[in-house]
């Protein structure tokens, strides 16, 4: 009888690699020719007479009722300077992004087919982490000032929020960016129907970005995935017990699903806990889901929780 398990394990596992290998096949196929443009350089390395050609071929950076002298004191002002320096020691070579990009946009074109090849441009802007790396249909926007490394000396961010700053994150965040823009808002705001929303982007991932780890997907440490994992039947237990999952209180949002350093059951375990575990359990809900039906990744994003939480079949591991 374990011999028969064990043959049967290894003929799953083998069947499993060949059909990915099947899919990873036809994605190489797919023709993406990602262009990239730079704006940073072309802003920072711009004389101040070159501001009006600027501002006509990329308008969508210079909106209506800013002064152009805003503008030129951005040109010139050292900090923001030595924040463009920094940015060209890091990315003087953006091909290996670029790269990266175009593989990404197989994947998008292979589940998405009608999906236009976006243009890639790439700025420096004001620091803001919650616009880090915009999709726009046509157009991809990444801020390179918040991907210089989570040690980098211009960040005064927390670390949970630092830990983010890394070369790395830049396809997760495209990819999170393209999916909310794809997924339809639904009128339930209990905490199930927002961690499947959030489980649904992270899903996205695991096709999207096959070849990234579960921590970067959803922008963990190891330690912190590890402990979602070995944590996932209590934390269950704990949503059930307090009826949480239909609960619509705006605080568990904050409690569970934003990003946070760590997340509020206001017990021991806190401290030790990853902020967005609700997120994270929304995610293996959605796994569970697609394993148990047969749905494509664009249907996926318009199936409303409440049936996804039905048909999932989900059960955490012990």
């Amino acid at each position: 009888m374990k011999l028969y398990r064990f043959t049967l394990l290894l003929c799953v596992f083998f069947l499993s690699c060949e059909q990915k290998s099947k899919v990873e096949k036809e994605v190489e196929e797919i023709p993406v020719d990602i262009k990239v443009e730079r704006f940073d350089k072309a802003f920072f390395e711009a004389k101040p007479e070159d501001l009006g050609k600027l501002k006509k071929q990329y308008p969508y950076f210079f909106p209506a009722g800013n002064n152009d002298a805003v503008w030129l004191q951005k040109m010139q002002e050292p900090i923001w300077r030595e924040v463009y320096s920094e940015v060209q020691k890091k990315y003087s070579n953006f091909e290996p992004v670029r790269q990266e990009f175009n593989s990404l946009f197989q994947h998008v074109k292979y589940y998405f087919p009608k999906t236009k090849t976006p243009k890639v441009i790439t700025v420096i802007g004001e620091m803001d982490y919650t616009a880090k790396a915009i999709y726009a249909d046509s157009l991809v926007i990444v801020a390179l000032e918040l991907y210089l490394g989570k040690e980098h000396k211009f960040y005064e961010f927390p670390n949970y929020l630092k830990q983010n700053f890394e070369e790395k994150q830049i396809m997760p965040d495209v990819v999170s960016s393209f999916t909310y823009r794809n997924t339809p808002a639904f009128p339930d705001r209990n905490l199930v129907s927002q961690m499947i929303f959030e489980g649904k982007q992270l899903y996205a991932k695991d096709l999207l970005l096959p070849e990234y780890t579960d921590a970067d997907k959803i922008g963990y440490t190891p330690e912190q995935i590890k402990w979602c994992e070995e944590n996932e039947a209590y934390m269950w237990r704990y949503f059930m017990e307090k009826e949480m999952l239909y609960s619509d209180d705006p605080k568990l949002t904050t409690r569970f699903i934003a990003p946070a350093p760590f997340s509020k059951f206001y017990l021991e375990i806190d401290n030790d806990s990853p902020g967005r575990v609700g997120a994270w359990i929304g995610w293996q809900i959605v796994r569970s889901y697609m394993k148990n039906n047969n749905v494509t990744l664009p249907e996926l994003l318009k199936v409303n929780s409440k049936e996804i939480f039905e048909k999932s079949k989900y059960k955490p591991k012990k």
